[in-house]
């Protein structure tokens, strides 16, 4: 008990100090940290914070011609005219079952590639493989999505090989079966190695005198990365968790748009399409901010809880 007290005031003592050097060194470069921050700034309160005002919309039946202050205010009119929906029920069911089955099957992807090309020995072989898992992360989503379309098409790529083992030609994209997959392998695809570069940085972190330490005991590889590795970055891990868990209900629209039609919308139609659809195509600006607003609240609410929840079980938290 009197260890762990003791631990616990040094990392008080270390926090206190760390606290007073940014200090001394945010009043040292004042100006020089002003002139990095500014533009950030500008940017979160233009695009972001200022945008806030039409949150309003989401209670008011809005009508262009008269302006948010003119148009009549409704209540919580079109959050129950969208609770109500026909399509409440599966636009939900949608969003979490993409949502969740991108967290399982996309989160530990870049974990585990940089764990294993932490492991490689040649740098020249590990700086190549790097930068080719990152190329995807900047091709266009619309290209990607041209490639996706030809691929699934029935003279397509991904139909000569089903064909080749034995399988039937399809539209695949026009199948509710195979439209997930496709959708949730491009993704892994076109992110892991991008998502990689956060773990690598932790990886660089990592106190290389415990692996001397572990060596001389006698652990291999397997062992090193498992006790030594693996806790090293998961503070990093744990915080990126929270962030994903965070914009659970935020699938992004541009890819489900470019690739689905109404055939996939059983499968495929989650809430920010649905938002564009009626916003963008319906005019019905109101009820897709009511909608846009209570995916946000959501939003918050599962990172508050996710932040909340790991601060109890392991002490890393966004706040």
């Amino acid at each position: 008990m009197k260890t762990g007290n003791r631990v616990k005031r040094v990392k008080e003592k270390k926090q206190k100090i760390t606290l007073s050097l940014i200090w001394k060194d945010l009043k040292r470069y004042k100006w020089l940290y002003l002139c990095f921050a500014l533009p950030v700034v500008l940017w979160y309160a233009i695009f972001h914070y200022i945008p806030l005002y039409g949150i309003q919309i989401a209670f008011r039946d809005y009508k262009l011609t008269k302006g948010i202050w003119g148009s009549p205010f409704v209540g919580f009119e079109n959050f129950l005219k969208f609770f109500q929906s026909i399509y409440f029920g599966r636009l939900i069911q949608n969003t979490l079952k993409i949502s969740l089955l991108s967290l399982v099957i996309g989160f530990p992807v870049p974990i585990i590639f940089a764990l294993l090309l932490n492991e490689v020995r040649n740098k020249p072989f590990q700086r190549t493989i790097q930068t080719i898992t990152y190329l995807p992360h900047f091709i266009s989503t619309v290209v990607i999505c041209g490639l996706l379309v030809n691929f699934s098409a029935k003279d397509g790529l991904f139909n000569i090989i089903m064909e080749f083992f034995g399988h039937q030609r399809s539209d695949l994209l026009m199948s509710n079966a195979a439209f997930l997959p496709i959708y949730l392998a491009s993704n892994v695809w076109t992110s892991f190695g991008w998502d990689s570069i956060i773990y690598f940085s932790a990886l660089a972190g990592v106190d290389q005198e415990q692996y001397e330490a572990a060596y001389v005991d006698g652990a291999g590889r397997f062992k090193r990365m498992l006790h030594i590795t693996l806790p090293g970055i998961m503070p990093v891990i744990v915080i990126q968790l929270i962030l994903k868990i965070g914009g659970l209900m935020s699938v992004g629209s541009e890819k489900i748009l470019l690739l689905y039609s109404p055939i996939t919308y059983e499968t495929a139609d989650v809430i920010s399409t649905f938002v564009y659809r009626k916003g963008m195509l319906d005019y019905d600006y109101s009820y897709s901010t009511a909608v846009e607003l209570f995916n946000s609240v959501i939003n918050i609410a599962l990172l508050v809880m996710a932040n909340k929840l790991s601060r109890k079980v392991n002490e890393t938290s966004l706040w």
